[in-house]
C-alpha cells in the first residue's frame, strides 16, 4: 500500500491534561508496524513505575524529563533521548516549570532487532546500554518519523525511523543480557509471576501467593522486587494496563476492559492507564479507530533529508 496515507489517525489532539497547556496524541501508523507513536507536552503529569513491550525512544525538544531507571533518576533536556529497553521498569516526571514536551517512537523487540541485523555488528538481543544520550541529531530524526506518518509519507516514515535506530544503535547499542533463572529466589518470582498472569482480574493476596509457593510473605518481596524491580502489587496493575492495550486494540470498549482485567471500573482504569500510557484509556482507543483515506502524497523523503 505504498503512498496510502490508510491507517494515520485523526489530527485532533486528544487525552489533554485538565490544565498549564498539557496535550498528548498516542497514536499509530498503518505504514509503521510494530511501532506506537506520541506526542505530548507535560507539566504536572508524573508516571507511575512501569515497564513497556516496546523499545522506548523519547526526543526531548523542551523542558526537562526525569525518570527513576535501574536505581537512578535520570535527567533528559532538549537535545537528549530518553533511551528504555523492553520491560525495564521507570518513571516519569517534570524536571522543569515549564514540564517537557516531546516526541516518542515506540517500536517492538523485533522490529529493532531487525533493523541491528542489517546495519550493525551486534551479537544477541540487540539494546541501548545508557539510558539518556545527548544527540540532537536523533531528536530530529524522531521528530520526522512523527510528521512523516501525520503526513501519510510512508517511505519518509520508515526511513527516519530505520535512520534513527541504527544511529542509536551504533552510538549507544549493546546486547541485553538472558534473564536467566538460576537462584531459589528468582525461581519463586517467576512462579508468582506465572500466577499472577492465569489470576490478572482475581489475584490471591500476597499472604496467599506466598503460602502456595512455600514461602514467607516477605522472602516473596523481596524476590520479586529484585527479578521484576518492583513488588508484585505494583507488577500487577502494570500487567492490567498491557492487557487492557491489547483489548482497547481489539475493539473492546473501556469499561469493559477494566472488568476484565480486574479493574473495579472504567474510572479506576482510567487512572492507572493515564499513569502509564500518558493518555486515558478512550483516547488511546479513539486513535486506533480513526483510520482514514486520505490523498497519496509523494513516495519522496522530505528535503530536509535530501540535504543530510
Amino acid at each position: 500500500m505504498a503512498g496510502s496515507t490508510r491507517g494515520v489517525a485523526g489530527s485532533a489532539r486528544r487525552g489533554a491534561g485538565p490544565s498549564g497547556g498539557e496535550r498528548a496524541r498516542h497514536w499509530t501508523y498503518a505504514e509503521l508496524p510494530g511501532v506506537d507513536l506520541l506526542r505530548a507536552h507535560y507539566v504536572r503529569k508524573t508516571f507511575s513505575r512501569h515497564t513497556h513491550e516496546h523499545f522506548v525512544l523519547a526526543a526531548i525538544r523542551e523542558g526537562v524529563d526525569v525518570f527513576h531507571h535501574t536505581g537512578a533518576d535520570r535527567h533528559a533536556g532538549p537535545g537528549a533521548v530518553a533511551l528504555v529497553n523492553p520491560d525495564t521498569p521507570h518513571t516519569g516526571r517534570a524536571g522543569a516549570p515549564e514540564g517537557w514536551r516531546y516526541g516518542a517512537v515506540y517500536p517492538a523487540p523485533e522490529v529493532v532487532a531487525a533493523i541491528a541485523a542489517e546495519t550493525t555488528a551486534l551479537k544477541g538481543t540487540p539494546g541501548f546500554v545508557l539510558p539518556v544520550v545527548d544527540d540532537p541529531y536523533a531528536v530530529a530524526l524522531v521528530h520526522r518519523v512523527l510528521r512523516a506518518a501525520e503526513e501519510g509519507n510512508a517511505l519518509a516514515a520508515d526511513t527516519f525511523l530505520r535512520v534513527a535506530v541504527t544511529r542509536l544503535l551504533r552510538r549507544n547499542g549493546g546486547s541485553l543480557p538472558q534473564r536467566a533463572v538460576r537462584s531459589a529466589g528468582a525461581r519463586v518470582a517467576a512462579r508468582a509471576r506465572a500466577v499472577l498472569e492465569e489470576q490478572l482480574a482475581d489475584p490471591p493476596s500476597l499472604e496467599r501467593l506466598a503460602a502456595g509457593l512455600g514461602v514467607s510473605s516477605f522472602a516473596l518481596l523481596r524476590a520479586f522486587r529484585d527479578a521484576y524491580g518492583m513488588p508484585p502489587h505494583a507488577w500487577l496493575t502494570d500487567a492490567r494496563v498491557r492487557r487492557a492495550r491489547h483489548l482497547l486494540d481489539a475493539g473492546t470498549s473501556p469499561a469493559a476492559a477494566a472488568v476484565a482485567v480486574g479493574f473495579t471500573d472504567q474510572p479506576h482504569l482510567n487512572r492507572h492507564f493515564a499513569r502509564i500510557v500518558g493518555v486515558p484509556p478512550g483516547a488511546y482507543q479513539r486513535e486506533r479507530k480513526n483510520v482514514q483515506d486520505r490523498p497519496r502524497v509523494p513516495l519522496v523523503a522530505s528535503a530536509g533529508w535530501q540535504s543530510e
